[in-house]
């Protein structure tokens, strides 16, 4: 048998394989992460393999080898600039955001995949005894938000013209960054737990020129049951997929957490949250909503409020109207509420 390079007549070939294309540029972003050369490439600076080399501190033979990988899958492109560098295609982003969604279904959550039949079995204990990978969950869900839901909610922030806002769950703070290069006259507060994002936020902050206007504190979302400080006087207040962590466990901490968001808000602000809904059931949903509600309720032993349960939970807060915009992200959608 000769092995050749021809296909079969009786394969029905398309110009492009979109399952093929996605596992090959995922595997090569999630490289390039791990390999710290990502950030040194994704805003479409030209490259070459020994400056990369000695930026990442990496041989030069291996970032090259990289380099051609990203190359042939067109990944990136041969600069313009005549050195014989490479930059990040046009369609970058899109790729990005693509492989967001692979990145996060099979490896964010590698440990619940691998070890399915414990976390039925024993889910409290395979909790602890398999933690996920908070950098692949952090990068994974950047990926997808970049444009899955980042800017739906950026949107509805700018409409708003905030003079002051909060973000409860903020991470590296990018959003309110994004806001405040936007909005000059706007201040803001970063609110997380995780003091390494907590470092990354005014770090980054201080890159952009905004460090003056942004307050970055560490502490859980919880804290605002009990101390509204962060978020008296805001104009809008933001939440990115967090209040889920709370549910069923400390349902009542985050009724508290709403209580207090409405109170602090100037009149006629708004509370912003997104955050996934279980089981949605339209064609363009309906797969990836099914893992996230499956990993949530299986897995991580969360329950996913409903839009009916959030418009009623977001009611009893005291706000006067309540709005559900559907993300592209699948299964995410936005939540406005407002101050009367």
């Amino acid at each position: 048998m000769t092995v050749t390079d021809e296909v079969p007549t009786t394969v029905a070939v398309g110009p492009r394989e979109a399952a093929a294309d996605a596992a090959g540029a995922a595997a090569l972003l999630e490289i390039g992460d791990r390999l710290g050369l990502l950030p040194h490439i994704d805003q479409g600076q030209s490259v070459t393999a020994a400056r990369l080399a000695a930026e990442a501190d990496l041989p030069e033979e291996g970032v090259a080898n990289y380099l051609e990988a990203m190359s042939s899958a067109g990944i990136m492109v041969d600069s313009p600039d005549g050195e014989g560098g490479l930059r990040v295609a046009d369609d970058f982003d899109q790729i990005q955001y693509e492989s967001g969604y692979l990145s996060w279904a099979m490896n964010a959550n590698r440990p619940f995949v691998n070890n399915a039949v414990e976390f039925l079995r024993a889910p409290l204990d395979s909790r602890a005894k398999y933690p996920r990978d908070g950098r692949q969950v952090a990068v994974s869900s950047e990926w997808m938000g970049s444009k899955g839901f980042y800017p739906v909610a950026l949107q509805t922030i700018l409409d708003a013209r905030p003079s002051r806002v909060v973000d409860l769950g903020a991470g590296t703070a990018r959003l309110l960054i994004e806001v405040m290069l936007q909005l000059p006259e706007t201040t803001a507060v970063a609110l997380d737990l995780d003091g390494p994002s907590c470092e990354e936020a005014v770090l980054a902050a201080e890159r952009a020129g905004v460090a003056d206007r942004l307050t970055v504190i560490e502490a859980p979302i919880q804290s605002v049951a009990e101390d509204p400080t962060p978020v008296l006087g805001a104009d809008v207040v933001h939440a990115g997929f967090v209040f889920h962590d709370m549910m069923p466990d400390e349902e009542h901490v985050a009724d508290a957490v709403l209580a207090n968001c409405r109170e602090g808000l100037r009149p006629g602000g708004m509370m912003a949250i997104t955050d996934a809904v279980p089981y949605v059931k339209n064609i363009r949903e309906r797969r990836f909503s099914a893992i996230v509600s499956y990993y949530h309720k299986q897995f991580m032993r969360r329950r996913l409020l409903s839009e009916e349960e959030w418009t009623a939970k977001l009611s009893g807060a005291g706000f006067s109207s309540v709005e559900c915009v559907p993300h592209r992200f699948p299964t995410g959608r936005l939540f406005r509420a407002t101050k009367a």
